[in-house]
Order: structure tokens, then C-alpha cells, then sequence
């Protein structure tokens, strides 16, 4: 018996367990940016010892329950990134949706989502994030990808802003709707930063998922090693991309919509909202819908046309279709009671969805072209 089945066998594995439930309360969203300790940060906020705090996340993780544990980036200023809608033929849906998961490293979040009866927007069906690394085109990665996949055509919608950037779905259970922060949330931006190679070495090590075994109380060390520094000096570069605005939080992620191990879901539904505010009130209405604690991501995005000139998105999990929907009246009262109108709204509920990390490295792109027989250069912006 291995030592990783004894770990599943030893721990109970549901959510529910309050064990489980105090660390995954903190894990999932609340250690925000660069931590030399963050298992110990993870410990002495949720009051359970590190050492089980480790061995629950590691027999978690080892058993499914957790699917990923990783430091994560803010992405969107290290690689140009945006949401694209896909109009693809039904018989090209599966496929495509398999193609962009599996065989595309720089699509992260792949959706299949549909709409409550037909409004604009809901021939889109297949929905992705994707991040393009530096000096590389969003619209010829897209273009390449619309002939592979068999799409007719894409929308690109980058984000000009973002509200919020947590996705604590153990916090979320039992969230009453109108549930809102007393501030405003913090508006981010999504300027470019560029790094040195030494950046980029460190940051690679930095970002890679960990597995059950590589849990440990000074989880950096081996990172050091792999970037070929010192874990001073890795410490010193993480503390610089920290300040640079590219770190994101230490997080252990849960399935959102797939059967746990355990059989339980996190989640039922997926909802991704719309909203259309006037021109110039952007900012002010992102701020608003992102002080709304069921709100995982929202952000700035022009849907344009397409989308009924939509320009405020956000998304929110829940397990009950009709409370998603009492969520996001609570958010349109809202918007109304401090005089922000909507001219347009609408929810697209995701169904089938797989989650992977977007791939940023500069040099992945050079080695995927390579692969696919296309010259990089082609590819520049």
C-alpha cells in the first residue's frame, strides 16, 4: 500500500469535515500573494496545526478532492489575455471543446454555455480564457485555433479592468444574496510587466503545481534548486514580482462543477453574468457588482455588438439555479439604488467545463510553434 493511499485512508476526505472546512475556508482565497510560509500562513489563520494542516491538503489533493495546489499569477500582466466566445457548429462542439483543453496549453478555462432561450450571444456555445505569452498575437492564436477546432467565428474580449479575483466556494455555502463588503472593491489593472530572465526562471519554478509529496513546511526549497538559485535569492525575485503586481495568492483549487472523489459537488451551476452600464460609468459599476461576496471574477470586458454592448461580466458558483438568479436581482437592485442603470443584462450557464492553468511563458510559445510546424514569427504581434 502506497504512502499516498494511506493518506486517503487515514484523513476523512469530505468538505463538511471541520478540519477540512477551517483550512479550505483559508486555502482557497485567502493568502494573497508571495508567502515564504504559506502552509504556516494557511495554519495560523485557520487555528489548525501546520503539520495536519499539510497532511490533510496533501491527502486532499492526493485523493482528488483538491485538484490543484499552486502559487498563482495575476496573469493578465505578464501574458495578453482575454475571454473568447466561440460560434461553433453543434457537431463541432465536443471536439472543439476537447481540442482547446487538451492539445492548446494556452487555453485555461474551457466552458460549454447556454442561455435561457435565444438573446444576443447565445449562438456563442463554447466559451475560453486564454493568455497569449509576450510579443505574441491574441488574434492569429485565435485565428489558428477557429480552423482547428472547426469555428466559425470568435469573439476576443480582453479585460480592461478587474473587481474581484476569489473563488472561496467553502466560504460561499450558505451566503445569503445582497451579501456585500462595506468598501468598494479594489479596481485592478491589466498593464504588461516585463521581466528579466532571471524573473522568468524563478517565476517558471514559482508557478508549478505541486504534488502531494512536495508539501512541506519550507515548500520553497525545492522550487530554489529547480530555478538553479539560492533560496535567498529566490526569495529576493519572489519578493520582486510580488512588487511588481504579478503574484497572485497560494491556493488549493476545487473542482467546480465535476464530482469530487468523494461523489459531493462543490458547485451545480456555473453562471456567467452580463451587464450593460453607460459608457464612462464602467469603473464605478465594476466596483459595485465586485463588493458582492458570490461573485468569484469580475471584471471590464466589452462584449460588444454581439453580446448587446455589454461591458460588466462576472461569474458566480452556486448549487441552487433560482438562489444564482436571487444573487444577481440582490446585484440589480443594487446597481439601481445607487443610480447606475442597466440597460441590458443577461446569465450564461456553463455545463460542461474543464480548468487548467494558461500557459505564459514566452519560450512555450516559441516550443509549441515549433511543434504545430509554424514559424514564431508569424505569430508576432
Amino acid at each position: 500500500m502506497t504512502t499516498t493511499h494511506l493518506q486517503h485512508e487515514s484523513y476523512p476526505l469530505e468538505l463538511g469535515d471541520p478540519v477540512n472546512a477551517a483550512i479550505l475556508s483559508v486555502s482557497e482565497d485567502r493568502i494573497q500573494g508571495f508567502h515564504r510560509n504559506p502552509l504556516g500562513e494557511i495554519a495560523k489563520l485557520s487555528g489548525i496545526p501546520v503539520q495536519q494542516v499539510i497532511e490533510r491538503i496533501a491527502a486532499l489533493l492526493g485523493a482528488g478532492v483538491i485538484r490543484r495546489v499552486r502559487q498563482t499569477l495575476l496573469a493578465t500582466n505578464l501574458a495578453s489575455g482575454a475571454l473568447v466566445a466561440w460560434e461553433i457548429p453543434a457537431i463541432n462542439l465536443s471536439s472543439g471543446f476537447d481540442y482547446l483543453f487538451e492539445r492548446d496549453p494556452f487555453s485555461g478555462h474551457v466552458v460549454i454555455r447556454s442561455t435561457d432561450g435565444e438573446t444576443p450571444g447565445s449562438k456563442y456555445r463554447l466559451w475560453t480564457t486564454l493568455k497569449v505569452p509576450q510579443g505574441f498575437s491574441l488574434e492569429k492564436h485565435c485565428t489558428f485555433l477557429m480552423k482547428a477546432i472547426g469555428a466559425g467565428t470568435f469573439k476576443i474580449m480582453p479585460a480592461k479592468r478587474l473587481f474581484a479575483l476569489g473563488v472561496g466556494h467553502v466560504r460561499r455555502r450558505g451566503m445569503q444574496p445582497g451579501s456585500k463588503s462595506e468598501v468598494l472593491a479594489e479596481v485592478l489593472e491589466t498593464k504588461t510587466v516585463e521581466l528579466s530572465d532571471l524573473q522568468w526562471q524563478v517565476l517558471t519554478a514559482l508557478k508549478r503545481e505541486f504534488s502531494p509529496g512536495e508539501l512541506v513546511e519550507n515548500i520553497w526549497e525545492p522550487r530554489a534548486a529547480q530555478a538553479g538559485v539560492s533560496l535567498e535569492e529566490f526569495y529576493t525575485v519572489a519578493d520582486q514580482l510580488h512588487s511588481l503586481g504579478v503574484i497572485g495568492r497560494f491556493s488549493t483549487f476545487l473542482e467546480h462543477v465535476k464530482p469530487l472523489a468523494t461523489g459531493e459537488k462543490v458547485t451545480q451551476y456555473n453562471a456567467l453574468f452580463h451587464w450593460a452600464v453607460p459608457h464612462g460609468r464602467e469603473i464605478e459599476a465594476g466596483q459595485q457588482v465586485g463588493r458582492f461576496h458570490i461573485m468569484t471574477h469580475a471584471y471590464w470586458r466589452e462584449g460588444g455588438i454581439e453580446f448587446g454592448n455589454v461591458n460588466i461580466m462576472g461569474v458566480a458558483h452556486g448549487k441552487d439555479k433560482n438562489l444564482l438568479l436571487a444573487h444577481k436581482a440582490a446585484i440589480d437592485a443594487h446597481l439601481a439604488s445607487v443610480g447606475i442603470p442597466v440597460s441590458y443584462t443577461n446569465v450564461f450557464w456553463g455545463g460542461r467545463s474543464e480548468i487548467k492553468p494558461s500557459e505564459i511563458v514566452p519560450q512555450a510559445y516559441l516550443d509549441w510553434c515549433l511543434e504545430q510546424g509554424i514559424d514564431p514569427d508569424a505569430m508576432r504581434i
